[in-house]
């Protein structure tokens, strides 16, 4: 019997990749979103690559919904095997400038739905005392970056979230937690939030104004020309998945050698966070 998958966000860019190519490893895949009328290009990925997937309504902000998602997939299957908590979005703006309302948004979306997920789904893989749940993050989760604060805060907590999981659940249920880091993805991300900018006021004639330009000039020349550092929604899954290969994954891992190389300070010393993970559970639960 194949392994099944719930994987978020799939409307588009690495969610969808991520549910493909997870289908092409044989796991039945459900590709969830928040607005299933936004299903085509998931649907349309999968009918190029010949694969199967199961389309179904989940909306990382409405417990209710992740709820009913994943007891509906546990009645179908009788268990979960791999979650991969991929819905997100991205948030420029600064402190002075972001309202409350925004500030929780960006916080909601990129943290408290993993939350969300993954205490939906960790009852019936501890009972099964097996599954792995993945969590896309990002390089702003090891490393603050300008105009990011929000964003970079809350894969922050994600990283810490994923990190403490591993520490006791892992050693005691068998259930795996990876958390994957990407750089730049050429995808609708930045279009997003260049979008999510402009409907709430654009670009501020103020202070910031000539570092912000500056950040996006930057970005810019990371997407094109000769040192083009942004990869593809496929580059990245297919790291994301292998990560279910084998029986000892990483805690953490980067997608690209530019990602590698702006968190090095950060991870050089442990790059796949397996030695700080056993280092926590002797110390914390002398195993």
């Amino acid at each position: 019997m194949s392994k099944n998958a719930i994987v978020t966000g799939t409307s588009t860019g690495l969610g969808a990749s991520i549910a493909v190519l997870l289908a092409e490893k044989g796991y039945k895949v459900y590709a969830t979103m928040r607005d299933t009328s936004k299903k085509d290009g998931v649907c349309n990925l999968a009918h190029e690559r010949n694969v199967t997937i199961h389309i179904k309504q989940l909306d990382v902000c409405d417990t209710e919904s992740v709820e009913r998602c994943v007891a509906e997939v546990i009645e179908a299957d009788g268990g979960i095997d791999v979650l991969v908590n991929n819905a997100g979005a991205g948030f420029v703006r600064t402190t002075e400038q972001a309202s409350e309302e925004e500030i929780r948004w960006v916080t909601d979306v990129n943290y408290m739905g993993v939350v969300r997920c993954t205490k939906a789904v960790l009852p019936a893989m501890r009972s099964a005392e097996s599954g792995h749940i993945i969590n896309i993050s990002s390089v702003g989760g090891l490393v603050g970056m300008p105009f990011n604060e929000f964003y970079c805060a809350a894969k922050f907590a994600v990283e810490g979230y994923t990190e403490s999981l591993a520490s006791y659940i892992t050693p005691a249920f068998g259930i795996r937690f990876t958390v994957v880091e990407p750089g730049g993805i050429h995808s609708e991300f930045v279009n997003s939030v260049l979008s999510k900018m402009q409907s709430t006021g654009g670009f501020r004639e103020d202070a910031y104004l000539p570092l912000l330009q500056k950040y996006f000039a930057s970005s810019n020349s990371r997407q094109s020309g000769e040192s083009v550092t942004y990869q593809t929604a496929d580059e990245v899954a297919k790291v994301a998945c292998q990560c279910l290969d084998g029986s000892d994954p990483p805690v953490r891992v980067r997608t690209s050698a530019w990602a590698e190389q702006i968190c090095q300070l950060k991870t050089e010393a442990d790059p796949s966070g397996k030695k700080l993970q056993q280092q926590v559970v002797n110390r914390f639960l002398g195993n």
